[in-house]
């Protein structure tokens, strides 16, 4: 039931209650239990504290609004190009939601000549998403009272939904195009989702294991943040492998730093030795010369 309509199930309600309140009272007045002009201005004041005609009114004006909203809705749904656009614009939003600008893109031409909806940049390549579904054959089956009926518009939903997945499979899981080995077909219907699901879950599986995933937005929010998380978690791998590297090559600048000091080390080891001999030859020279006898004059 729309919303609106719980709304003026809950305004009529309060109207009967309000009803069965006034007839107890009537019948009380006419038992002489009450004098009628005391009681019709207490009830008057009642009714005017509450703001009732105000608050009634509010409630109409709200279901009304509702109604009309939800009366827009499905006749959005049910125009085959206003729900793709419909489907687009609720995909974008999730994509929104769930990742950074910089890793997807809406309507662009990435595979080809082909334009998805929506893709997602990844170190595997682009994860492709197409929000294209049938509804009319859904809509006639669900609708239909006659059984025989129904499974005819259940075998035409089916065979559009088949189309579609052939389709997505072959122009967006295409690796050797930059795509991932997998694409997302979104299905803006939780609905459709699960009846799709439930009733058509060995197409879905033979499906999957060609590489299409039917999404709906609860799952595709999901898959999303697994994504998002993988890139993190390999962005965050790509910093320490780059780490790693830094400081291996600072390993080696250290390695050839510490031969160079070694070898500085033993050139200043040799002549510190070198000036010890020198100076030990000083030393002799000086005392050869000390012992020498200054000649002395003859007299």
């Amino acid at each position: 039931m729309p919303v609106g309509d719980y709304l003026l199930a809950a305004l009529v309600f309060v109207l009967l209650v309000i009803v069965a309140l006034l007839v107890q009272i009537r019948r009380a007045v006419q038992r002489d239990e009450v004098e009628t002009d005391q009681l019709r201005t207490a009830l008057h004041a009642t009714l005017s504290e509450m703001d009732f005609a105000e608050s009634v009114s509010r409630i109409e004006d709200r279901a009304t609004e509702l109604r009309d909203v939800h009366h827009d809705l499905e006749q959005l749904l049910r125009v085959p190009r206003e729900r793709g656009a419909f489907g687009e614009e609720q995909l974008e939003i999730i994509l929104e939601d769930h990742l950074p600008p910089d890793m997807f893109g809406v309507r662009e031409r990435v595979v080809g000549n082909k334009t998805p909806d929506a893709h997602i940049e990844t170190q595997e390549g682009l994860v492709c998403i197409d929000s294209k579904f049938s509804l009319d054959a859904y809509e006639r089956a669900i609708e239909a009272q006659d059984p025989s009926e129904r499974a005819a518009h259940e075998r035409t939903f089916r065979n559009q939904v088949d189309e579609q997945l052939a389709k997505i499979a072959e122009d967006y899981v295409r690796p050797d195009r930059g795509t991932t080995d997998f694409a997302f077909a979104f299905v803006p219907s939780e609905s459709v989702y699960y009846h799709l699901v439930t009733e058509e879950y060995d197409m879905l599986q033979e499906y999957t294991r060609r590489g299409v995933q039917v999404v709906s937005p609860l799952t595709l929010g999901h898959k999303l943040e697994l994504i998002k998380a993988g890139v993190q978690a390999r962005k965050l791998s790509e910093e320490a492998a780059e780490i790693l590297e830094h400081l291996d090559r600072l390993d080696r600048r250290f390695d050839a730093f510490e031969d160079e000091w070694s070898t500085l080390e033993r050139h200043v080891a040799n002549a510190h030795t070198k000036a010890e001999d020198v100076d030990q030859e000083i030393a002799r020279m000086r005392e050869s010369f000390d012992r020498i006898e200054e000649p002395t004059a003859e007299e």
